[in-house]
């Protein structure tokens, strides 16, 4: 797989069926390593070892209802409280960012309601907060706060 603009992290693969697996530590489940899968996991890494935000906060790929249609979000980010904190949207590393995976997090958002937004493809990294009109693009996500 193709080294991505993360710090480097050590993963558990397996070969199985002719297929990579890598093991998912907030599913606790092995998965197929394709390449939007190696962002998601580098991307887990990145928030719970360099953000420190706990496991236990972290839900990833499940199902969301948006506008009536069932959606499949990459990673979410909730508060203590149980509300959402940040979305997170995986693109592979061969998808150039663009509007439409802006859109797609702001569409999820308009059900859950988060107070920042993470779009990245592994190479790059766009983050934003929300607003009263809109977002407003930052430069990283703060670093897992209570009082966040």
């Amino acid at each position: 797989m193709k080294k991505l603009n993360f710090p480097s992290y050590d993963f558990r693969v397996k070969n199985s069926e002719n297929k990579t697996h890598i093991f998912d530590e907030i599913r606790k489940k092995f998965v197929i390593l394709q390449p939007e899968e190696w962002v998601r996991q580098h991307c887990v890494k990145f928030l719970t070892n360099q953000k420190k935000y706990p496991k236990t906060l972290i839900s990833v790929e499940r199902k969301v209802l948006v506008n009536g249609q069932k959606k499949r979000y990459d990673i979410i980010i909730f508060r203590p409280n149980g509300t959402v904190f940040c979305i997170v949207e995986c693109k592979s590393y061969s998808i150039k960012i663009d509007q439409k995976a802006f859109d797609q997090s702001a569409r999820y958002n308009m059900t859950l309601n988060a107070k920042y937004l993470m779009v990245t493809n592994g190479l790059n990294h766009y983050y934003c907060k929300k607003n009263q009109n809109g977002y407003d693009f930052i430069k990283s996500l703060p670093k897992y706060s209570l009082n966040e």
